[in-house]
């Protein structure tokens, strides 16, 4: 059946509706196949341009919006403000080709209220391969963003208020803040995946400009995306933002971005410590990772360091935190309330590492407190 002809169709299954956004027929056919090849996931309609998907969304009803980039008449940009207009909180999962383009606007996408970004697959690939790639990275964000299942977080007694989050599916209960007294950071290190541009975003431009330790960020981003975030936070922020590569300085007052594709990792050489990109294989199926990232800093700096977990999925930098923790450093998280999806930070806060669950407006400050603290204990001893 083509995709047009499921216009207006009504549904009598509980299935999440999916509509397709995209000026490619090509593109269209195969995010179909593999769609409704899913249980519980349909294709409810799509249109090849943001003129008629305006038009049209009232009628598919989607839970759901995969929404390209560039397309004719109406792009993806102009599109996505049209949406926001009316349907303030329709999740809309932009699709982009990985160019330095596309990147850019996929960035400022987010900024406009998108909720996530896939990339498209690469062509030389083949198709096989393409079909692969869209069911690996695609689906698994449908699934958690058209429908969460919300539920409650109990927290211990004398700790953080309850709030929800989005990743599993029965009642949770949150142990109290561990007691963290830092007494020194050489750095920070922060981790983030889904929802993590945003975040960033909201942290990273509101650290002093005198901070007296470096960043060192990894964000799950494919390259040429980890360039452009890296700009796009270099010209909000009074620190020195940039794409990390091999044989960099790292100096007090820079944020030092992981470069996608490759792992980020440090090395001393002498009284200098450096940047070192790393082609080892992915871990959690995601490269750079985290917990590569941690590691190398504790190896590095051993317990000096603060960890800073944001809004993702999945479990990457649970076992880096683990160690940091066990090294006597702390590491704070992004609470569910603020994360879009609670699952890096909520993993940690669920075992019991982290020293602060806050709110992501409240970050940057705790960043900036703990910093201050400890470098006025390193002074003071």
């Amino acid at each position: 059946m083509p995709l047009e002809a499921t216009k207006g169709k009504e549904d009598i299954d509980a299935s999440i509706r999916v509509m397709i956004v995209d000026d490619s027929a090509v593109t269209r056919w195969m995010v179909q196949s593999i769609i409704d090849e899913q249980d519980g996931m349909k294709v409810a309609g799509s249109a090849h341009n943001g003129i008629q998907a305006i038009e049209r969304i009232d009628s598919i009803k989607p839970d759901v919006i995969l929404l390209d980039v560039e397309m004719p008449e109406m792009d993806g940009i102009e599109t996505l403000k049209a949406i926001r207009k009316k349907y303030h909180e329709l999740p809309v999962i932009m699709f982009s080709t990985v160019t330095e383009k596309s990147a850019a606007v996929t960035l400022e996408a987010l900024a406009l209220g998108a909720t996530d970004y896939v990339t498209k697959p690469h062509k030389e690939g083949g198709r096989e391969a393409a079909m692969e790639a869209v069911t690996t990275r695609l689906i698994p964000q449908i699934r958690l963003l058209a429908r969460p299942s919300v539920h409650k977080v109990r927290y211990a007694p004398n700790s953080t208020p309850t709030a929800t989050t989005i990743e599993s599916p029965v009642e949770t209960v949150i142990p109290k803040p561990r007691s963290s007294k830092i007494n020194r950071i050489d750095a920070v290190v922060i981790g983030a995946s889904t929802g993590g541009p945003n975040a960033l975003a909201d942290v990273i431009p509101l650290l002093p400009e005198d901070l007296e330790v470096p960043v060192l960020v990894v964000q799950h981003m494919p390259p040429v995306f980890t360039q452009m975030l890296a700009d796009r936070l270099e010209t909000r922020s009074p620190l020195r933002v940039v794409e990390a590569s091999s044989g960099m300085l790292v100096k007090a007052g820079s944020v030092y971005i992981a470069a996608g594709g490759m792992h980020l990792g440090v090395k001393r050489v002498g009284a200098e410590v450096f940047t070192v990109a790393l082609d080892d294989p992915p871990e959690h199926s995601v490269k750079p990772a985290v917990d590569v990232l941690f590691r190398s800093a504790i190896s590095l700096w051993g317990g000096a360091i603060l960890g800073v977990i944001l809004t993702g999925m999945g479990e990457d930098g649970l076992s880096g935190s683990k160690a940091l923790v066990e090294a006597g450093g702390g590491v704070i998280v992004q609470d569910s309330q603020s994360s879009l999806v609670w699952g890096m930070p909520g993993s940690i806060a669920k075992a019991g590492l982290a020293s602060e669950i806050l709110p992501l407006a409240d970050i940057a400050g705790a960043i900036t407190r703990l910093v201050h603290i400890a470098s006025r204990r390193r002074a003071s001893s």
